[in-house]
């Protein structure tokens, strides 16, 4: 009896679909795309109305082989890839690949992997949308355009290897202006005055807020000579509360999460990448194995700029709010919220759990650490989002007093308590402000009442540049300006961190120096390519497109003709950024020039002869080495080794080189022998993520000696690996691995 053919893009998604179809379905994993452009050349006949040229790449031709026979041998064949427009376009190149014109395919497509969702799916099947497909496809060619033009024009004018693209140097163009606005900041000093008052042995704060009836500005005392003379001038004063304020504030909850918005908290709360939001999400909602229920979709779909939830979400989640926390905790009726973006089409409902009803603590034995924060998050989300206000009690006091001078003075004092907690009990959003004061409750306090003064102080500030952007900031950026989509973000910040335009320092993206000069070079020579109200434009004609309302040529053709124009004729125009170093060749004598390689900045001879030395600081550097690494001998011939230096910064590898490839990292030794094994040495590393440091025996992991704390003697060292020793070894746990991208 023949099958039914349904096609996905992954073999865990074809696990989870398949429990949920009879032994009539055969459910097939495409592995994601199965046709794209060559990598080789441009892949486009501009002549030719922009015609693509389509290929299947080497390992796609094993599956599209599988797929065509089980294709032929089926009843009917169903596409079932993701909603979006990069699904719609998968499927699109299904039915060209697999020659399934004749077969007349179904399109199916659902928010979440549900029985009721796949079910509902089969019911109501549809063809193809070409417009959503034309929109991927223009992303794709324009893309490609911009990328294979600008990208050799980089390589001739600065080196071989680096890359531009249409989203990526708009996203680096903001980390380097937002660098740039860093370096010329100017601090500026100021001052204020707190003030601590007492009433019933309870203390509370206020600041100096007015002067003379007039509000003090935040550089009206600037200096410390200035605040001094308001601390003298206040001596001996009397206080007296001059006005109190009682009100009731309430909050609202946040929605619930979009794409961005996801990444966004769970760069904030967590300090994960958006790439690494995005996989673990990716395996939430393809299906993970959560014991007796089997492989089940955890989340509904993870690219989209929705905040609504279905009626089914919502009747749930009043459920859950009453049940678990209480009905006047549950708003009362549905909350519906409005999305900011511009165009918010990508998906039909924000991302939420399949299931409410299926806690956290429910799946935490089936996932990973990864998995059980972002599962968490989205489950207080979405629960938060239906719950009632957070109310609080906020208390405002004014506070008066007359100086020796005869100036009046005033002081304001913020109190705030949790009347009820409404939201807030289930989900608190984070911040990307970290400063920000909290206000606790004050004393009861009645208008006209003197106070107990218990001290006075002036503070010193200095006003602080604008942070660096970080993941959550930047996503955030890009997504108010209209740049990129959903499926984006995550790849463009990627991007900019694999061609080392940018790094991360404490978790906050600052430009490299070849950052900086592609940046540069590119805003001198292509400013309408790299302009962010350009890049937004093209997201809104893609959105268009995808709607029906124009055709894609026309949108491409605008904008490729004075494009390759330009492009042409910088080409010609534009010399080699070169700059001239004071340091003689040893071949010429001439002044050597500094130019960029695949591990920075190197000197060359101005000639055109190979002969290279490192820069300076970096010959500096070396000799450093050099002096720390003496004696060290290679771990397999036995011979010397010498500095070399790598992606990750520099190391030793064997002298005799490519005869010997032996290699060995470069470590901070602490100058002890290893209590251990009594071989090795105690050397300084430093652990991933946040980057503790630890001490471990450089023959790990043969010698598994390791401590936390740096030693000062021999004493100390062995008793700190006594006391390691001594403690239970920790259960292994399930870590967070990265999946391959199918």
């Amino acid at each position: 009896m023949k099958k039914t053919l349904v096609i996905v893009e992954s073999p865990t998604k074809a696990k989870t679909i398949s429990r949920f179809l009879g032994k009539d379905f055969d459910v097939q994993a495409s592995f994601g795309h199965v046709r794209d452009l060559p990598k080789s050349k441009m892949g486009i006949d501009v002549e030719k109305n922009f015609e693509p040229t389509y290929i299947v790449p080497v390992k796609a031709k094993k599956i599209i082989s599988e797929l065509k026979a089980k294709a032929d041998k089926a009843s009917e064949v169903i596409l079932a890839t993701d909603e979006d427009r990069e699904g719609e376009a998968i499927s699109w190149h299904l039915v060209s690949a697999l020659k399934l014109d004749k077969k007349e395919p179904k399109r199916i497509v659902f928010h979440e992997i549900t029985k009721s969702a796949i079910d509902e799916a089969l019911a109501n099947p549809r063809s193809l949308d070409m417009h959503l497909v034309d929109a991927q496809q223009a992303r794709r060619i324009l893309d490609r355009l911009v990328g294979y033009g600008l990208s050799p024009f980089i390589w001739k004018k600065v080196r071989y290897g680096l890359s531009a693209g249409r989203v990526q140097s708009v996203a680096l163009r903001l980390i380097v202006e937002r660098e740039r606005e860093i370096e010329k900041f100017v601090k500026e000093e100021y001052w204020s005055i707190d003030a601590l008052f007492a009433k019933n042995k309870t203390s509370f704060p206020a600041k100096l807020n007015r002067v003379d009836g007039k509000t003090l500005g935040k550089f009206d005392i600037a200096k410390d000579v200035s605040a001094n003379e308001v601390i003298s001038d206040l001596a001996s004063s009397k206080y007296i509360v001059s006005e109190v304020e009682k009100k009731e504030v309430s909050r609202n909850p946040a929605a619930p999460f979009t794409t961005s918005t996801l990444q966004q908290e769970a760069a904030r709360k967590f300090g994960m990448s958006a790439k690494q939001t995005m996989v673990i999400a990716q395996q939430l909602y393809e299906g993970m194995d959560i014991g007796e229920e089997g492989s089940t979709g955890l989340i509904t779909y993870m690219r989209t700029d929705s905040v609504n939830l279905s009626e089914f979400a919502l009747n749930q989640a009043a459920t859950v709010i009453e049940t678990r926390f209480g009905k006047n905790y549950y708003h009362g009726q549905a909350r519906r919220y409005s999305n900011k973006s511009k165009n918010a089409q990508e998906a039909h409902e924000a991302i939420r759990p399949t299931d409410l009803m299926r806690h956290p603590d429910q799946v935490r034995p089936f996932l990973d650490r990864g998995q059980q924060r972002i599962y968490d998050l989205i489950w207080k989300r979405t629960v938060a989002s239906q719950m009632a206000q957070a109310v609080f009690d906020a208390t405002a006091v004014d506070i008066e007093t007359t100086g020796k001078s005869s100036k009046k003075y005033g002081f304001r004092a913020n109190g705030q308590v949790v009347k009820f907690e409404g939201f807030i009990k289930a989900y608190t959003e984070g911040r990307d402000d970290e400063d920000s004061e909290v206000e606790g409750q004050l004393p009861d306090l009645d208008k006209g009442e003197s106070l107990e003064l218990t001290e006075l102080l002036p503070n010193q500030h200095f006003t602080e540049p604008p942070p660096r952007y970080s993941d959550a900031t930047l996503i955030k950026a890009l997504e108010s300006h209209g740049i990129g989509r959903p499926s984006t973000y995550a790849p463009t910040l990627s991007t900019i961190q694999d061609r080392e335009y940018v790094e991360k320092i404490d978790k906050k993206y600052k430009p490299t120096e070849i950052g900086f000069l592609v940046n540069d070079l590119l805003v001198e020579h292509f400013p309408e390519v790299i302009d962010i109200g350009f890049t937004a434009k093209m997201e809104a004609e893609l959105d268009e497109i995808a709607e029906g309302k124009i055709e894609w040529q026309p949108v491409i053709k605008e904008f490729y003709l004075p494009f390759k124009e330009h492009l042409d004729l910088k080409n010609i125009e534009v010399e080699k950024q070169v700059t001239v170093s004071e340091t003689p060749c040893p071949h010429c004598g001439k002044p050597m020039i500094i130019k960029y390689g695949r591990f920075g900045k190197f000197l060359a001879c101005p000639e055109g002869e190979k002969i290279t030395k490192p820069m300076p600081e970096e010959e500096a550097k070396i000799k450093e080495l050099e002096e720390k690494t003496k004696g060290e001998l290679c771990p397999i011939c036995n011979g010397a080794m010498k500095i070399q230096r790598g992606r990750f910064g520099f190391f030793l590898g064997c002298a005799k080189y490519p005869e010997c490839k032996g290699i060995k990292k470069i470590f901070n030794k602490v100058g002890f022998k290893c209590p251990s094994c009594g071989i090795g040495e105690v050397v300084e590393k430093k652990a991933r993520g946040r980057g503790q440091p630890f001490y471990s025996c450089s023959r790990y992991p043969d010698c598994e000696f390791i401590i936390n704390k740096k030693p000062q003697t021999e004493e100390e060292l062995k008793t700190l690996w006594e006391e390691q020793k001594a403690k239970p070894k920790k259960t292994t746990r399930k870590r967070f691995v990265r999946k391959k991208k199918e």
